[in-house]
């Protein structure tokens, strides 16, 4: 997959709440996710096992989802970036609207990392 294809498909999988899916089929098995800090989980895990369970770490902590907004992807090279912009009841502290740039790297037809931004 070209590094657009691998970006509309995560686009696409993504607005459907798939990010299971997401991880699976477009992922490297050795690709990093990096945070701006450790609020939501550690801020750099390895491996896609880690970034699995770093997920599911966040989805604990919702209470309810109340709507995303999902921008299409920017393509440059082997990176592209969207915007999500997110709207939860957090468990502990209220509801919530995050939003955030997400930047990915692609090598090989798969995400090999994935920085946040927000």
């Amino acid at each position: 997959m070209t590094t657009q294809q691998v970006a509309n498909r995560l686009v696409e999988l993504s607005r459907q709440g798939k990010i299971q899916d997401v991880q699976k089929e477009l992922f490297a098995d050795s690709a990093v996710s990096i945070e701006p800090n450790d609020l939501m989980g550690p801020k750099v895990v390895n491996g896609l096992p880690a970034i699995t369970e770093k997920s599911k770490m966040f989805d604990s902590m919702v209470e309810a989802f109340h709507g995303s907004k999902i921008s299409e992807p920017v393509v440059a090279g082997n990176y592209f970036t969207i915007s999500w912009w997110l709207d939860t009841t957090m468990k502990g502290r209220g509801r919530m609207q995050m939003e955030e740039i997400c930047v990915y790297k692609v090598e090989n037809g798969k995400v090999v990392s994935e920085q946040f931004f927000f």
